[in-house]
């Protein structure tokens, strides 16, 4: 199925690796001309090269510590100089730390709110007027399951990516006039980087394997297994595409059953 997205002008957050990447694979392979960021160049750099090698796309990439507003400025206007509109905003982050918490400092608290939520708030708001302005846009939240049903030891994440839902929720309506949808896709665990090391982490502290961690998660979901990348990307896509314009205000798992909740 084609989604229609091609020459369509897309922002993905986050993606020189894992999620973020397959998004970026994604929307690129669609068609889509696609700008990614991240903190790390050289990551950015490798990224940028495979997905132009494998869809024949122009790919650009800045380098974005999104927790500064002047950088994602210069996002917003790379990206225009480069493609001329904004059609398609994917926002997404690293995870917070892990703990629970009484193990939280201030300092924690703080570097995950710049982190999870304003990067998402900020990115959103430099998107907007160039979506309304054309009365069509896209904008698709990466979260986490833990928006549906919180997740041990991650309160950060559980509490801040719950606030993105908050906005989404609220945007979804005072941007609907102008053909602007908002969407939350929520990922159940994902074998990316981020559930190895905490993996990693939960053995470290139980005193037992990796591999007993890994399988631990697994008889949690009923399909038995992780999720991949490609798989929230495909979601991502279609949100993101006309085939979706009636669907805003809305999170939807991709878990394989793990979220327990009716809603």
């Amino acid at each position: 199925m084609k989604f229609g997205l091609e020459d369509k002008t897309a922002i993905v957050a986050a993606a020189s690796h894992g999620i973020g990447k397959a998004c970026a694979m994604r929307l690129a392979k669609e068609g889509a001309n696609v700008v990614v960021c991240a903190r790390g160049q050289e990551a950015l750099v490798k990224t940028t090269d495979e997905i132009s090698a494998v869809t024949g796309r122009q790919v650009e990439w800045v380098q974005t510590d999104l927790s500064k507003p002047e950088e994602i400025d210069i996002l917003i206007d790379a990206t225009t100089v480069a493609f001329g509109d904004i059609d398609i905003l994917v926002t997404n982050c690293g995870g917070p730390k892990r703990g629970e918490f009484m193990t939280m400092e201030d300092a924690d608290w703080k570097k995950a709110y710049e982190m999870v939520f304003m990067s998402a708030v900020r990115l959103i708001r430099a998107a907007i007027p160039h979506m309304r302005t054309r009365k069509m846009g896209r904008i698709v939240n990466i979260t986490s399951i833990a928006v549906k049903q919180p997740i041990d030891r991650l309160i950060l994440s559980n509490s801040f990516r719950a606030g993105v839902v908050g906005v989404a929720k609220t945007l979804a309506r005072e941007l609907a006039p102008f053909g602007i949808t908002v969407n939350n896709v929520a990922p159940g665990y994902t074998l990316t980087n981020r559930i190895y090391d905490l993996a990693m982490e939960e053995a470290k502290e139980r005193g037992i394997s990796h591999e007993d961690v890994m399988a631990e998660y697994h008889r949690h979901i009923p399909l038995e297994r992780m999720g991949r990348p490609e798989e929230i990307a495909d979601l991502v896509a279609f949100l993101a595409s006309e085939h979706a314009g009636y669907i805003t205000g809305t999170t939807i798992p991709v878990d394989g059953g793990y979220h327990l909740g009716l809603l």
